[in-house]
């Protein structure tokens, strides 16, 4: 039973770039830079006739290529121990509102509403009691990280399936946006 999401691939310059950021803090598993995207939904376990029904539902979304940037670098959560670390995305309200359709689109198969607010950001690595100063000297040293701006002009949906070393992304759809 495969575990679904839907997400947006980055262009390899910008991979690249966040590739360029992954290291220095022990306890850090960081996350392999062509796995490397940016969530929009995480969906979870499905059977096959759901499945089917998701990937055919996503294709009814219509939207416009945007730009994206990112921008920043923080950690989840806030105020604790950090656990993630995360490069930030740019506001941008074309970004909102393809992850408002995708939701009424996914909510309207029957699945649940997303529990959590939507807050745009690229997992960089999963932190196992890394050392507080060393991730705050990440996060100094990187506070001002930035790229160009990207068009992007498709979402994917994926599946996921969690080995011993890290998931293994497949792509099971691609749903191209209007330019």
């Amino acid at each position: 039973m495969p575990r679904l999401f839907v997400a947006i691939d980055l262009p390899p310059e910008i991979r690249h770039s966040l590739a360029g950021l992954c290291f220095g803090i022990p306890g850090a598993r960081w996350v392999d830079p062509e796995q490397i995207h940016l969530t929009l939904r995480f969906i979870g376990d499905v059977d096959g006739a759901v499945f089917h029904d998701i990937r055919d539902g996503l294709a009814g979304i219509q939207a416009h290529h945007f730009q994206l940037r990112l921008r920043g670098v923080g950690h989840f959560p806030p105020r604790k121990e950090p656990r993630v670390l995360w490069a930030g995305i740019e506001p941008s309200d074309p970004l909102i509102l393809l992850r408002k359709k995708i939701e009424s689109t996914l909510t309207g198969l029957g699945l649940p509403a997303e529990a959590r607010k939507f807050s745009p950001h690229i997992t960089l690595a999963r932190l196992n009691r890394s050392p507080v100063h060393k991730v705050g000297q990440f996060l100094a040293g990187n506070n001002l990280f930035s790229t160009e701006p990207f068009t992007v002009r498709e979402f994917f949906l994926y599946s996921s399936f969690l080995r011993a070393n890290g998931a293994i992304h497949t792509i099971e759809a691609g749903y191209p946006l209007t330019p």
